[in-house]
């Protein structure tokens, strides 16, 4: 059996692997002007596991980006799913478009371009969902979050990226570091008498809440 020099990196030798199409998506959009923020493979692996164990048949994502988790997220879906895709740069759309049609699965796919705040009565149509994905600004992580919990069936799944504060969500955060609304997020979801919540350390760690049906 091979070695490996720590668990994370064996971890990630197992299932952390993506295709030809995935793996060429965040070089091509940074080449392009793009940030070079996407979730990795491990946790898209993690997105795609999660919606097809509960079914999903809707989902909502904030935060589209080039679309790779968008990809994911609707590979997961049935041929007559749909996944909302929430974006607020018109060239992160643009992108993430094209990168829907060369996956296949434009047809599952509507983006809704604006930001998350002023487009909620669209996002709202196409509800309720069975699992929503927040993967937007940090500052509207609560913003989601309040949404999902209107708008996610019992049952359902919100999930949360980067809820490691980039690696500082130990420390005590002042209201304008880049990562206070996440560590507010963090603490909600782990009080929200609605959900059922944890951190699974995979990627940027994502979080993982269950919407209950009788909480008390």
């Amino acid at each position: 059996m091979t070695a490996y020099p720590d668990l994370d990196t064996y971890r990630r030798s197992l299932f952390d692997h993506e295709d030809e199409l995935l793996a060429g998506i965040m070089p091509a959009a940074v080449a392009r002007g793009m940030p070079d923020i996407s979730v990795n493979a491990e946790t898209g692996q993690a997105l795609n596991l999660l919606a097809r164990l509960i079914g999903a048949r809707r989902i909502l994502e904030f935060g589209t980006l080039a679309g790779y988790s968008g990809i994911w997220l609707a590979r997961a879906l049935p041929p007559d799913g749909l996944l909302v895709t929430n974006e607020f740069e018109p060239l992160h759309a643009e992108v993430a478009g094209e990168n829907f049609r060369r996956a296949g699965v434009e047809d599952r796919v509507r983006i809704v371009l604006g930001s998350a705040l002023d487009v909620q009565s669209e996002l709202a149509e196409h509800g309720p969902y069975d699992l929503v994905f927040i993967d937007t600004g940090k500052e509207v992580y609560s913003d989601a979050l309040d949404f999902a919990l209107e708008h996610t069936r019992p049952g359902g799944l919100i999930l949360g990226d980067n809820t490691d504060c980039f690696g500082e969500g130990h420390k005590e955060l002042a209201p304008d570091h880049p990562a206070y609304g996440i560590q507010v997020f963090n603490q909600r979801i782990a009080t929200e008498k609605r959900l059922q919540s944890m951190i699974i350390p995979v990627g940027s760690w994502l979080s993982v809440s269950r919407v209950l049906e009788n909480p008390e």
